[in-house]
Order: structure tokens, then C-alpha cells, then sequence
């Protein structure tokens, strides 16, 4: 079942046409890595899904975008529900001037649940399946800044996962990090993949062949090649996908 479609989409910052005619469809419990050069459109597409893009002046788009066979672009969509199923984990970690724990309680606070015991129950269990629990189960009440940034950023997937999402969204989630926290996040993917459909750009093409099922190659707003993250690599259909992935260009 398709959890993540979308069909014919164009995205237009005022006169700017970042996406062009985007059709793609992201299988549950996969992990789909989004590549190319910098300034393809990988990030606006991924924002698509959240509706991020909203937040931005002048952006108009067109066709459709389908999450859980709901067009998320039609009117009447609760945007709130929307970003409770749809989590986000961006580029450089964001932990929240608060504590460890209630970094990770902050969503639920949000949404109205102050029940302490599911609260903590829903904390611990956020901390674990982000691999973090260990390392931060005598810390839970200092501040989120103590930590390293790499425990920093396995702290907001944490948050983004206490809130029960079903597709989780990863903008470069390792590009600030070192290569040990690298590969702790890595492992994590692979992890949370039985449990979430994960969507994640990225510029790093080794991490992409690692990490991912399937794989789509954007270049200046085009999506170019989509497939199993093998045949990308190892075969590709386009000699721009070639190019790129053997680093001949980008």
C-alpha cells in the first residue's frame, strides 16, 4: 500500500517553479532517500508532506499530494492532525531550551495529554526506540544543551516520534554530525523502518545506498530516476542519474 503519493505536483515560489510535474509513491515501512545537488527541490518536496511549504510567502501548488489516501492539499484538512501523523526531524538538531524529558513530553503537552503517567510512559519509550534511553536515563532533568550533538539529534526524533506519527521526514538528519553519531543514526533508521515509513534527503550518497529501499534522483526540480535503491546504484535507466551517482557532475 502506498502510504506517501503524490501526482503531477508543481511547486512555484512566486515566479520560481521549484518542482515540475512530480509524480512518485513511497511504500509503507520503507525508508525513500531523496538525492541530488543543492537547490534541486529534494527539501521543498519532502516539506510537501507536512505542509511546511505553507509557512513560506507566494508558494503555489499544483496537483496532488496523498498521505494515507487523504489529499492533504484539499480544503477542510486539519494541518495540526496532519503534522501529528507526519513528524519531522531537520538538518541541524533543534532541542528546546528544556529539559531532556520535556523536550520529549512537548507534543504531548501541546495536544492537551498531561496524564503523568502516560506522559512518562510515552517519554521512556520515545527515548528508547531513538536509542537514547541509556545515555540519557539519569539525565532526564537537565537541560537538552548538556548533551552532544549527536544525542541532541536523537533527542528531536524522539520528540517526533512521542507523538505517534505514522511517516517520519528527515531533512540531512546526519549532515551536522560526526561519524560515530552518524552511524548511530543510521542504525536507528533501519530500525524504526518496522514500525514507520521514513522519507530522507540527503546529500551523502553512500548514506542513501545504506540506508534506503528506494531512492528518487532530483535534478533542478525534476525528478529524474525513482526505483530500488540498488538499481539506482548499481544500474540506473538515466545517464543523468549515472553521472551523478559516479560523480561526474554535482
Amino acid at each position: 500500500m502506498s502510504k506517501i503519493e503524490t501526482k503531477d505536483v508543481n511547486l512555484y515560489y512566486g515566479d520560481f517553479q521549484a518542482l515540475k510535474n512530480i509524480s512518485m509513491q513511497m511504500e509503507e515501512h520503507t525508508v525513500t532517500a531523496l538525492i541530488g545537488p543543492s537547490g534541486c527541490g529534494k527539501s521543498t518536496y519532502l516539506r510537501l508532506f507536512n505542509r511546511m511549504n505553507d509557512l513560506i510567502d507566494n508558494v503555489k501548488i499544483e496537483g496532488e499530494v496523498f498521505v494515507e489516501d487523504e489529499n492533504i492539499y484539499q480544503k477542510g484538512v486539519n494541518i495540526d492532525e496532519l503534522r501529528m501523523k507526519v513528524g519531522m526531524v531537520f538538518q541541524k538538531p533543534n532541542p528546546f531550551p528544556k529539559s531532556v524529558f520535556e523536550n520529549v513530553a512537548y507534543g504531548l503537552r501541546v495536544n492537551g495529554i498531561n496524564d503523568k503517567h502516560i506522559v512518562e510512559e510515552t517519554v521512556v519509550r520515545s527515548l528508547k526506540q531513538a536509542a537514547l534511553w541509556e545515555e540519557v536515563d539519569d539525565k532526564l532533568h537537565k537541560s537538552a544543551f548538556e548533551l552532544s550533538g549527536g544525542q541532541q539529534q536523537r533527542l528531536c526524533i524522539a520528540r517526533a516520534l512521542a507523538i505517534s506519527p505514522s511517516i517520519v521526514l528527515m531533512d540531512e538528519p546526519a549532515s551536522a554530525l560526526d561519524p560515530i553519531s552518524t552511524a548511530k543514526i543510521e542504525e536507528l533508521i533501519h530500525e524504526l523502518k518496522k514500525d514507520y515509513t521514513i522519507v530522507i534527503v540527503t546529500h551523502n550518497m553512500q548514506q542513501a545506498g545504506r540506508v534506503s529501499d528506494f531512492t528518487g534522483f532530483f535534478y533542478i526540480g525534476e525528478l529524474i530516476e525513482f526505483g530500488r535503491t540498488a538499481d539506482i546504484f548499481t544500474s540506473p535507466h538515466k545517464k543523468q542519474t549515472e553521472n551523478y551517482i559516479t560523480g561526474r557532475f554535482g
